[in-house]
């Protein structure tokens, strides 16, 4: 019997801390100026995954439209200070909001900055957040404070070396470091001035940037420090070593010249977002902080922005390790420890939404976020980590692959797309743990016999794979770490049922060979599995819906065998499974049902109420962290 040593496992993790403060981290990006929000001041807000990048999601508003404000946070709590309104003669603000940073919604209030102003940066680490001088509407030297994980009004930390605008901020858990911005009207200043977060009082010389600037962006790992772009704009990226004093040295180069961006950091992951060049741009850039070298293309704003928007994360450099791993969801949640995802659908109207279960307990579905597009009739593939809906039906048919974390609770990012606008392909996870295959499906005007994958580590589009059988959509779809099995459809020609099982060895690539028949012709079942056999539970069979479940044993070929009943039949099903339950949701029949079943997949026998999906569905995608492709 094998003993784990808890401090090795324990040091193991430590030594991966970094990639762990990457992986799961959230960014987010507040407010600032949009020439296409009426006005130009905005209060969007938008967020993105650190560790996958794509384009940034909706998180929600801030309480008021502002540009030129603070942004800093805690690895829970992202805040929003001071900033401007559309008057930039004097429309300055004293308001401070606050969010949950891996919730999403509005901004609520959390109190008020000492003084009102615009043109401010922020920084902070687990326990205080900064705001720095600005312009009230002279220039500042104010620093105030707050304990975020209260809430209140800032009260007087102490003084810039120099009265500032537009100034930069970054820290490390012990050590703020800030651009002190223009010092006069048109005059930019190289200072570069540092505080200790835990203490009060004035802030002391640092050193210098290389060139003189104002509305540089600022964000650190915690030991290095970054400062970026300007206004006039520049394409440089500098560097600083926060725990010592001295000027700044150059780091490599934006995409191009820019000013007024965003920003945040996780792990040795830096974003550089949005700004001015010279127009208005949603270009989101990374860097590695820990090296040198230029910024390269990460994703997308929702809307181009800048003036400055700022950004905060929950693995910021400012946060201590212990900070950020501990309230990590992977403290409550571990990749294949059976969490299982319902998306999309229609009600009839359709849905974005994804609903969350826990396949080893029983009871009613949580909310988890939602999908980029309301949509229907999705098909899908999961690893332990991601989970992917492909293609469906929104206003046609749709090539989009949207991605979700398990890990998260939120919403989606996009992935890549299809070979083509699909809809209706199968319906249950084909794949292991570095491939997912998409089968058939309808392609206007008719039905396909084209599988393609993906291999969920690398963002982007589908590949060939092979073809069906049979053309065919309306499919369930099962598998184990080395073989995928479709079963099932609807095909061209009358009568439009079928009954063929086909597999593929997912490793390979080509087409599909015969494994044997389903019970009875059928479609708009659902396909479940364990690592040894796979369910095919519910459908269509004729003019009539069915409660029939059945199974077969994945690593032989031949006919499916009787299983047992679903508690009520239904067709349009959704399902996940781990290596020992299935659990099936939603469908029609023709009501729409809201209903969760569940079986024991090595035993037959009818299956159990196991709970209730958030509403009533059908036409969605199950996918699950821990299905049979995934085990072994």
């Amino acid at each position: 019997m094998a003993i784990w040593d808890i401090k090795e496992r324990n040091d193991l993790v430590r030594s991966n801390q970094d990639e762990l403060n990457i992986q799961g981290s959230r960014g987010i990006f507040m407010g600032g100026f949009a020439p296409t929000v009426s006005a130009g001041e905005c209060d969007i807000v938008d967020y993105i995954s650190i560790a996958h990048g794509g384009l940034a999601l909706d998180f929600g508003n801030l309480s008021a439209a502002r540009s030129q404000n603070a942004g800093f946070g805690s690895n829970s709590r992202a805040i929003c200070s001071g900033g401007g309104g559309p008057d930039n003669g004097g429309d300055v603000m004293n308001v401070i909001d606050i969010a949950t940073i891996m919730s999403t919604g509005n901004f609520a209030d959390f109190g008020n900055l000492s003084v009102s102003r615009r043109g401010v940066s922020g920084c902070s680490n687990q326990t205080r957040g900064l705001t720095n001088g600005g312009e009230e509407p002279g220039l500042s030297d104010v620093i105030d404070f707050i304990t975020i994980a209260s809430a209140g009004n800032a009260a007087d930390f102490g003084n810039l070396v120099t009265a500032g605008g537009g100034t930069g901020s970054l820290s490390s858990p012990t050590r703020a470091v800030v651009s002190e911005g223009y010092i006069s009207p048109g005059a930019a200043s190289t200072n570069l001035a540092f505080y200790e977060i835990a203490s009060t009082g004035n802030a002391t010389d640092f050193g210098d940037l290389v060139g003189a600037r104002h509305d540089t962006y600022g964000l650190s790992n915690g030991v290095r420090g970054l400062f970026a772009g300007d206004h006039p704009r520049t394409n440089v990226i500098e560097y600083i070593t926060i725990a010592s004093a001295g000027d700044a040295a150059d780091f490599g180069d934006l995409d191009g010249e820019r000013g007024y961006m965003g920003g945040c950091a996780g792990g040795q992951r830096g974003l550089f977002a949005g700004g001015k060049d010279p127009g208005f741009t949603n270009t989101i850039m990374k860097v590695q902080i820990d090296t040198l070298g230029n910024a390269v293309d990460f994703g997308d704003l929702t809307v181009a922005r800048g003036e400055t928007m700022p950004g905060t994360s929950n693995a910021h450099g400012g946060l201590k390790n212990e900070d950020i791993f501990f309230p990590r969801p992977s403290v409550n949640y571990m990749p294949g420890s059976g969490r299982g995802i319902f998306v999309a659908g229609r009600t009839p109207s359709f849905l974005s939404t994804i609903d969350m279960i826990s396949i080893p307990t029983q009871g009613n579905a949580s909310d988890f976020g939602n999908l980029i597009s309301t949509t229907r009739d999705v098909a899908n593939a999961s690893s332990l980590t991601r989970s992917l809906t492909a293609g469906g039906y929104v206003s046609d048919y749709t090539d989009t692959i949207e991605m979700t974390e398990f890990a998260s609770s939120g919403g989606s990012h996009d992935f890549g797309n299809l070979l083509a606008g699909t809809y209706s392909a199968q319906t249950g996870n084909i794949g292991n743990t570095t491939r997912g295959i998409f089968s058939g499906g309808h392609v206007s005007p008719t039905q396909t016999n084209v599988m393609q994958y993906v291999t969920f580590t690398s963002v982007g589009n589908t590949t060939d794979f092979g073809d069906l059988s049979l053309a065919r959509q309306d499919i369930a779809g099962v598998s184990n770490n080395t073989r995928g099995i479709n079963g099932g459809g609807v095909k061209a020609a009358s009568p439009y049922q079928t009954n063929i099982i086909d597999y593929v060895t997912i490793a390979s690539t080509g087409d599909a060979a015969d494994f044997g028949d389903l019970l009875t012709v059928k479609s708009n079942g659902v396909g479940l599995s364990s690592s040894t056999r796979g369910t095919f539970g519910g459908g269509y069979i004729t003019d009539a819906v069915t409660n029939v479940n059945e199974y077969i044993t994945i690593a032989s070929t031949g006919n499916s065998t009787d299983f047992g009943n679903l508690t009520v039949a239904r067709e349009d099903l959704a399902g996940v499974s781990n290596s020992t339950r299935g659990i099936i949701g939603g469908g029609a029949a023709p009501s729409v049902s809201n209903v969760l079943d569940f079986f024991t997949i090595a035993s037959t026998g009818n299956s159990a109420d196991f709970g209730d999906l958030t509403a009533v569905k059908r036409g969605s995608a199950g996918n699950s962290d821990s299905h049979g492709g995934l085990q072994g």
